[in-house]
């Protein structure tokens, strides 16, 4: 299946979604496996270690030190991975309305992981920004 391109029917169609719980970064150093207890939304590998973005609870059940306790918003509308400027839009309108945004594209969907206090806010900016397109 192939995402939508368009601009305008990506932000118009976005439909974001607050998924339950909250979920933290952590980061294993590098050469060092991923705790086998810990079951990682996403796993993301650099140089200087592994970042993992797992629920809250799992990474201190595991003792690991995190930052950015964040809520998770799924953009529903099927998005292409070469879309342009999907993001761009999104980020920048939240960057206006002071919320800070960790984007991630996966096949299907673009999901953004804000700040706790900031996740009901989000979701209406993101819907403020569907209509006004």
């Amino acid at each position: 299946m192939s995402g939508e391109r368009d601009l305008r029917m990506l932000l118009r169609h976005m439909k974001p979604k607050l998924q339950p719980g909250i979920f933290v970064f952590c980061t294993i150093p590098a050469g060092q496996r991923v705790p086998s207890a810990l079951n990682p939304l996403l796993t993301f590998r650099e140089q200087e270690g592994t970042t993992v973005v797992a629920f809250l609870e799992d990474a201190e059940r595991a003792g690991l030190r995190y930052e950015f306790a964040s809520r998770l918003i799924t953009l529903t509308v099927p998005s292409a991975l070469d879309a342009v400027g999907f993001l761009a839009a999104i980020t920048a309108r939240l960057a206006e309305a002071g919320i800070s945004v960790n984007a991630v594209s996966a096949f299907h969907h673009d999901h953004l992981f804000v700040p706790v206090d900031h996740a009901h806010e989000a979701i209406a900016v993101l819907q403020e920004l569907s209509i006004a397109t």
